[in-house]
């Protein structure tokens, strides 16, 4: 692939929350997730587990859930000053009840070594606090997860399949994970509803190079 079509393919990437009824193979799906663990990952653990959901009715099943704490947060006295976008965000919050599919995406629970030696260290020695402190802004583990979704959206986009990244379910995290029997090692950090999309979203522009890159000489 010439780098000028995958530029032409990171770009032209949609988030997609509208999908024909057509189901999607479920051979196509498993060999985009094949390529996502080929993602980079920490300490070479390739912590992640996919559920790749096809029965309608669990889907329905989690969606209601998603649905239902929706309505809860917006009727929260602390929603009132958010107004129509909290809103919104109640109306689309459980939009993917009619994909598809839907992989949802666990991370399993790891410390390294240097972990678990600041977490033995932290509660005698200021420094070891500060630095887990920091190593913790940036978990690996779930930068591990992320990089292999990034690499699992550009794929079903390549293959011709819409999808959206979704972490506002998680608000319903340890339901899904009872409906799924996740494991009590494993985490789920993200769901994905695919399918072939029934839209073609504008591209949202994206902020000058300038305003986020520095360049150090």
């Amino acid at each position: 692939m010439e780098t000028n079509e995958l530029v032409k393919l990171i770009k032209g990437r949609r988030s997609i929350r509208v999908w024909e009824e057509r189901a999607v193979d479920e051979d196509l799906l498993l060999k985009a997730i094949e390529i996502a663990t080929y993602a980079p990952n920490g300490g070479n653990q390739q912590n992640w587990r996919f559920y790749l959901i096809e029965n309608r009715d669990i889907i329905k099943a989690i969606a209601d859930a998603v649905q239902t704490s929706a309505v809860y947060v917006a009727a929260l006295p602390e929603a009132k000053k958010f107004g129509d976008m909290i809103t919104g965000m109640t109306q689309r919050a459980s939009s993917f009840r009619s994909a598809p599919s839907l992989i949802i995406v666990a991370a399993k629970q790891y410390q390294s070594p240097t972990d678990q030696i600041l977490a033995a260290s932290e509660k005698v020695d200021v420094r070891a606090c500060q630095m887990r402190q920091w190593r913790n802004m940036a978990d690996s583990r779930i930068q591990s997860v992320a990089s292999a979704i990034a690499y699992l959206l550009l794929v079903l986009h390549q293959m011709g399949l819409g999808a959206v990244w979704m972490t506002g379910p998680l608000q319903v995290k340890g339901d899904i994970e009872k409906l799924l029997k996740v494991p009590p090692e494993m985490d789920i950090v993200a769901l994905i509803p695919v399918g072939y999309p029934a839209e073609s979203p504008d591209l949202r522009e994206r902020r000058p190079l300038r305003e986020v890159c520095q360049i150090i000489r």
